[in-house]
């Protein structure tokens, strides 16, 4: 008998850009995907110089996709 992993919720796009806005250079928005590492990253960089945050701007729905799409196989 196989279990087959439980999927996890998805993340949304449009939770992370309003996170990514408000609290994006403390990293909240990769907090809330789930990596932990760039998030304190994030952190402790002030988003990394505020050049990673914009760089976020436009590579939020890919990141959401691939955390989506693992998180559906039952990865974190």
């Amino acid at each position: 008998m196989s279990t087959a992993p439980t999927p996890l919720p998805p993340k949304d796009t449009a939770i992370t850009y309003i996170l990514w806005f408000f609290l994006g250079l403390f990293g909240v928005h990769h907090f809330y995907m789930g990596k932990i590492g760039r998030g304190i990253l994030w952190l402790l960089t002030g988003g990394l110089f505020f050049i990673g945050w914009i760089v976020d701007l436009f590579t939020i729905p890919s990141q959401v996709r691939t955390v989506n799409a693992r998180r559906a196989v039952g990865m974190r």
